[in-house]
């Protein structure tokens, strides 16, 4: 009987539209719009019930350590600024750890590309006149046994063109790595200098900033200058 009675078409029930003198209030609210807004509101309403009776609750009593240094401003609470907690030498000492890091990943990345270069490229000295040659790699011994043919028919270096692909792949990305770790070690530096400079300026001492014209190399880095302390 359900579904007959699904099968008979029915009218299409259209909801009213917001009259013609109410049109300056913007759309009629349906009741899928009230249903929403009043779950909000019901939301909001509970929410602050319970927060009424938790204070209402609260022991009079009760203390907080936070309680000495927060305040409330303009009916927000503002929590306190926290301190910090850490003494000038504890600083100082953890930045050098910091930088010590730093150069420890610098000196890593150095040996990494010296033996990616040495794999790479291998300079022989000819009457003072350097040569490099390509170091091709190959997967087994039969694409070695090939290369090594190809060579000495030639009397010279494999050409690329009859170097495998894979082979030929293989160099490229080593190149790539190369560069990257370059950057790399470039930005590192960087960044160590970055901070080898913050440390200093953390120093007991007066000093100041040098202008441009009181440079003697010019440079784009900020420099400094301490004043002569007389040691004792």
């Amino acid at each position: 009987m359900s579904s007959f009675r699904n099968a008979i078409p029915r009218r299409a029930h259209k909801e009213r539209s917001q009259p013609e003198a109410r049109k300056k209030f913007g759309l009629l609210e349906k009741h899928k719009d009230y249903i929403v807004r009043a779950k909000a509101f019901h939301k909001k309403e509970d929410a602050l019930r319970k927060l009424s009776e938790k204070a209402a609750f609260r022991n009079p009593e009760e203390f907080y350590f936070k309680m000495v240094h927060t305040r409330t401003v303009g009916g927000v609470h503002r929590p306190a600024i926290e301190e910090n907690k850490y003494t000038h030498e504890e600083l100082m000492l953890m930045k050098t750890q910091d930088m010590g890091y730093i150069l420890q990943k610098i000196q890593s990345e150095k040996k990494k590309i010296e033996r990616l270069t040495s794999v790479l490229h291998k300079v022989h000295v000819l009457d003072k006149q350097p040569v490099n040659k390509h170091v091709f790699y190959a997967d087994d011994r039969e694409e070695a046994k090939e290369i090594q043919s190809r060579s000495l028919q030639t009397s010279k270096l494999p050409d690329l063109k009859d170097v495998p692909s894979r082979i030929t792949k293989k160099t490229a990305s080593s190149y790539r790595e190369v560069e990257s770790r370059k950057q790399r070690v470039q930005q590192l530096e960087k960044l160590y200098s970055d901070m080898a400079l913050q440390k200093e300026l953390q120093k007991s001492g007066k000093k100041r900033k040098l202008r441009e014209d009181e440079m003697v190399n010019p440079t784009t880095k900020p420099v400094y200058k301490w004043r002569a302390e007389r040691k004792r």
